[in-house]
């Protein structure tokens, strides 16, 4: 019986060396030829640089400083397409009495907005689609004295421009119309730059 076992336990000794060897040897040949392949003379030097192409005649898309302003007040299409490509120095004059006439649209019985202002010189100042920074003081797009001197990501500027166009002098005219009922942001802005909250 004792020669049995020792038989035996060579066998599996032998098998295993065996197995061994030709796992070393396997190894080996996979090592030596993954070297053999990668030891070639690979430099190209013919390889050129590509540069981005800044050549050729730009055209703005889009501009949009106020946001929803030329989507309410200008006709899509090539309207849309005209008032895009305006420089803000010249939309003032150019689209002025275009933007009265869509405000007299939308609401006949405008005066006065909660800024005082008639419909010549609110319409005015949204034709000139321009975002204006105030450099001192505090940046708004509105909080009641403080009126359009910039953006902070917080400004419900939506709800501000419904109360502008439809609120009246005091704000209060037509309550149903004054507001697209989105408070907040769903997520929370960040503390660093860019300060945007992240995407879904």
């Amino acid at each position: 019986m004792k020669s049995q076992v020792n038989e035996f336990r060579n066998n599996i000794n032998n098998n295993m060396m065996s197995k061994s060897n030709k796992f070393k040897i396997i190894a080996m040949a996979l090592v030596a030829s993954v070297t053999i392949v990668s030891c070639n003379d690979d430099d190209n030097n013919n390889d050129t640089m590509v540069s981005a192409d800044f050549s050729g005649t730009f055209v703005q898309q889009d501009q949009m400083a106020r946001p929803a302003i030329n989507t309410v007040f200008i006709a899509s299409g090539q309207p849309k397409d005209d008032f895009n490509g305006t420089v803000p120095s010249a939309m003032g004059a150019k689209y002025q009495s275009v933007f009265q006439s869509r405000l007299m649209d939308l609401n006949p019985a405008f005066s006065t907005n909660a800024l005082g202002q008639t419909a010549a010189q609110f319409t005015g100042l949204l034709a000139t689609d321009v975002l204006g920074v105030k450099t001192t003081g505090k940046t708004t797009f509105f909080d009641g004295p403080n009126v359009l001197t910039g953006r902070a990501l917080a400004d419900d500027v939506i709800d501000v421009e419904l109360l502008l166009i439809f609120g009246g002098s005091d704000g209060t005219a037509n309550p149903g119309l004054t507001s697209d009922h989105v408070d907040a942001n769903d997520k929370e802005f960040t503390t660093a730059f860019p300060y945007l909250a992240t995407a879904w």
